[in-house]
């Protein structure tokens, strides 16, 4: 192979650019080998040497004649593919997410192609372990053995008894019997007495949902056919139109009936939402009417899937619509007429780790397609371009099928505290309310927007608090896995018996989380049915159907969970919403607390309603008084944009400023602090006063990295491209430094 490349590179002279998985800049100049040329290809991949030993798998960026200079141009080895991957269209947008994020191109290949299109070896199939019976345990009497054998066991009873309950509703994998609370050791033991054991599911499979059903979208009512004509006329004269619908308006049945327009027209949709929570709920109103012609994309999904749809939708047959999280926006569409993104304001459409920190939604608006911004609360954003005529404009202000938007009644915590009439973390309101929605067959939501157990232990003698050694936080206590965890590192640590500091062996808990909330909800309302969403509950895609199934069918009927629940899921028989705690979001140290805080409230509340009966939400809070509170209350999301526009533009934020924020990371804390008070003096050289910092961040050490922050405020219509190219020449000048050359340094383009 290496003779007849090398020979083969003497008679060639054509070169090809390629595109690396690597974190540096720029493309690969390579020779094409002369035997290679019929098969070359723009957006094929091929299999190319890199530095002494390594070989990458790259993709063909541009063909040329023009042969490199100064340096001997290594052959291309293999090439892997007989039609482009990557279509014009996508790299066109690889380019520009590689430049407006700051971000090398190699990043945006690692995030936007399935890892089975990266690798040499293509991909191999997931698998998730299932659990099941025994064959000697399948019939009743059988059963009645197992469970007077466990009878001296509890916890393994407990975890068979579960099992039971779990298996009836269908096939369940071994975390979802883990997510129930049980110990890995546990179910360990009831298969090693042979009760149970476990089997390996390939997961994923292309949708094979049936023939479309056209006839089955439903007739708009007389408020959303006015929105939906009004959208078409935006859609001619704005790329982008704003859908700003209150909670419960049939925003999705408009979005349906324009998702059938575009297929009438022989058009592809693309509809993101911020969740994969959301996509269970919308694939099955989705299924129903577009069958077979609907793609599932996200990353709950097993890669073997992703790579069979990502070459479904290369091939003269592909899915007409794709409804999927944020990554979807890298899938190949041919004949691109529509995107949808739902819930336009949520932050989940941001990535935020690793490069590239693109938000899905200006990816989207990229993609050249007519786009619609749907949501309740427009982020400041979105809502300042259609005010200013950017963008288009449609409202859609009455809830639909008569739905009343839910009364909201604020409950004065710190009063209640003070008077002693709280039960933990629960008003006696709150709890009535919940009481009497369960006795009417009712359901009930409450929301703490923090998981685990409790945010932190402290020894009562002392004052010792656990921190992560890797990072600079404390340690949340979850209680199910009898650990405490970092959130920021993932690190995991055994559950102290005594202060390490004192002695002492007085360990109290401080905060609630959900895991928390549900052991308490239990103790008050033992016969009701709980569930909780949060992300240790929903770790397999299962989970999240399982969950959000099991409330909309009414098999459980008390929902606790963090934001996953305000994030746009429609059940009918929740009439009460809880806020355990509206403080712990607006007292967030962050110029989008109370913009954040008023979109999480407002969605929150908008689950509640029922038909024929108005919802109500418990608003619960120590600050009754505060202009946001009553905002949410009387559901005045103008007055809540005009005074938060204000704000915004005296102390210079967007949407009336561009916030860069460039982050430093290295071991030592002494050069990371000298480094960034470097890169500071040489950008305000440039940039003067619209550079702020260094400081360190609220959380400045993860993963044993210290970490300092800079940020750059630019007023619209500065050029960005001498902005990000004074950037980068800074942080080339700086890493020129032998005492920086294992520095960090990186950028956040406009953070959330």
């Amino acid at each position: 192979m290496d003779d007849l490349c090398s020979h083969s590179v003497l008679t060639s002279d054509v070169f090809a650019d390629i595109i690396l998985p690597l974190p540096l800049d720029g493309l690969f100049t390579y020779a094409v080998p002369a035997l290679m040329g019929n098969d070359m290809r723009v957006g094929v991949r091929v299999l190319v040497p890199f530095g002494r030993n390594k070989q990458y798998v790259g993709i063909v960026a541009e063909l040329h004649d023009r042969k490199p200079e100064g340096y001997e141009v290594k052959a291309i080895l293999q090439v892997m593919d007989t039609q482009p991957i990557l279509l014009p269209e996508q790299y066109r947008l690889w380019r520009w997410i590689a430049d407006y994020y700051m971000s090398p191109i190699g990043e945006v290949y690692k995030t936007a192609l399935p890892a089975g299109l990266k690798a040499e070896n293509g991909y191999r199939p997931k698998t998730e372990t299932y659990i099941r019976l025994t064959e000697a345990y399948r019939t009743d009497r059988a059963l009645h053995i197992a469970l007077d054998m466990l009878k001296r066991a509890p916890k393994q009873l407990k975890a068979f008894t579960d099992f039971l309950y779990l298996v009836e509703q269908g096939d369940i994998t071994r975390d979802e019997l883990l997510n129930e609370g049980h110990a890995l050791q546990t179910i360990s033991m009831l298969i090693k007495r042979g009760i149970l054991e476990t089997y390996e599911v390939e997961i994923g499979r292309l949708n094979h949902g049936g023939e479309p059903h056209p006839e089955l979208v439903k007739k708009l009512s007389p408020a959303q056919e006015t929105a939906y004509n009004e959208i078409l006329l935006s859609m001619i004269r704005k790329p982008v139109t704003l859908l700003h619908g209150v909670t419960s308006s049939g925003k999705t049945e408009i979005y349906i009936h324009l998702i059938q327009r575009e297929i009438d027209q022989h058009r592809q949709v693309l509809y993101l939402l911020p969740e994969i929570a959301l996509t269970v709920q919308m694939m099955d109103r989705l299924r129903r009417v577009f069958g077979n012609r609907l793609g599932i994309y996200h990353s709950k999904y097993s890669d073997a899937e992703r790579v069979e749809i990502w070459q479904k939708q290369l091939s003269g047959n592909p899915y007409d619509v794709i409804l999927g999280a944020r990554s979807a926006v890298f899938l190949p569409f041919q004949r691109l007429g529509l995107v949808i993104v739902d819930e336009e304001h949520e932050t989940s459409f941001k990535q935020q780790d690793p490069m590239p920190r693109y938000h899905a939604r200006s990816a989207a608006i990229m993609l050249g397609a007519k786009v619609i911004l749907g949501t309740a609360t427009p982020c400041m954003e979105s809502y300042h371009n259609a005010r200013t005529g950017k963008y288009g404009y449609v409202q859609l202000t009455q809830r639909h099928a008569g739905l009343e938007l839910p009364e909201i009644q604020i409950v004065d915590i710190k009063d209640l505290a003070h008077r002693k009439m709280m039960n933990g973390p629960f008003s006696p309101l709150l709890l009535t309310r919940v009481r009497e929605a369960l006795e009417r067959g009712e359901q009930a939501i409450l929301f703490q927007n923090r998981r685990g157990y409790a945010p932190m232990i402290e020894c009562k003698h002392c004052g010792w608090v656990p921190h992560c050694q890797n990072c600079d936080v404390s340690l949340t206590l979850h209680r199910q896995f009898n650990q405490l965890q970092c959130h920021y590192c993932g690190a995991v640590y055994q559950v102290p018996v005594e202060c390490p500091n004192c002695g002492g062996t007085e360990l109290q808990t401080h905060g609630y989380g959900t895991e928390k909330i549900e052991a308490a909800v239990r103790d008050i309302f033992p016969e009701a049915r709980i569930s909780r969403m949060d992300l240790d509950t929903t770790r397999t895609r299962n989970a999240y159907e399982r969950i959000i199934s099991d409330f909309a069918s009414g098999r459980t009927n008390l929902l606790i969970g963090t934001q996953m629940i305000s994030k746009g899921l429609d059940f009918d028989r929740v009439s009460v919403v809880g806020i355990l705690n509206a403080d712990t979001m607006l007292n967030y140290p962050d110029f989008r607390a109370y913009e954040h805080a008023f979109m999480m409230m407002a969605q929150v509340s908008g689950r509640a309603g029922r038909k024929g009966r108005r919802g109500v939400v418990m608003l619960q809070t120590r600050q009754p008084d505060l202009p946001i509170i009553q905002q949410v209350v009387r559901n005045d999301y103008e007055s809540f944009y005009n005074l938060l526009c204000a704000e915004r533009q005296k102390f210079h934020y967007p949407p009336y400023y561009r916030l860069i924020a460039v982050y430093l990371k290295h071991r030592s804390d002494i050069l990371v602090e000298t480094a960034a008070q470097e890169l500071g003096f040489r950008l305000r050289g440039w940039f003067g006063g619209r550079v702020l910092g260094p400081d360190k961040p609220g959380i400045s050490r993860i993963k044993s990295l210290n970490i300092r922050k800079l940020v750059v405020k630019l007023e619209n219509g500065l050029n960005m491209a001498d902005v990000r190219r004074y950037l980068k020449l800074a942080q080339q000048q700086m890493l020129q430094d032998k005492r920086y050359a294992s520095l960090q340094i990186y950028y956040d383009v406009d953070p959330l």
